[in-house]
């Protein structure tokens, strides 16, 4: 049994392996291709971070595809683990962009039932 209380460069794919759950892969190819998800998304922090376009979508519908496949926890895991500790912080302004339109939408949601009458 491996030992995942630490993960290193030698284990990360194998912890990626156990958590990964996706019932209609038939090969290892689709595995490698879910985890090449992690490089798009460090593809998209650098250009975000040298060129200042931000590809909000895109970035959280991978994020979104890696947390179905893997789990929240082991997506989330694997993504810091996998990107630079600079990106931390446009992961961080990512989250918070998302969140706040998030809440926009649920509050936008909520207000419209209430004056519509139903509860």
């Amino acid at each position: 049994m491996v030992d995942f209380s630490e993960l290193t460069p030698e284990n990360i794919n194998m912890f990626a392996m156990k958590h990964y759950d996706n019932p209609s892969c038939v090969d290892e190819a689709e595995f490698l291709d879910d985890l090449k998800r992690f490089r798009y998304l460090k593809r998209l922090f650098r250009k975000y971070d040298t060129s200042g376009e931000l590809k909000l979508r895109l970035i959280i519908n991978h994020i979104i595809i890696l947390s179905n496949v893997f789990g929240v926890d082991a997506a989330t895991t694997l993504l810091f683990f996998k990107i630079r500790r600079c990106s931390l912080a446009i992961v961080e302004n990512i989250f918070s962009v998302f969140t706040f339109y998030a809440w926009e939408w649920f509050d936008k949601c909520i207000n419209q039932s209430w004056s519509n009458g139903q509860n």
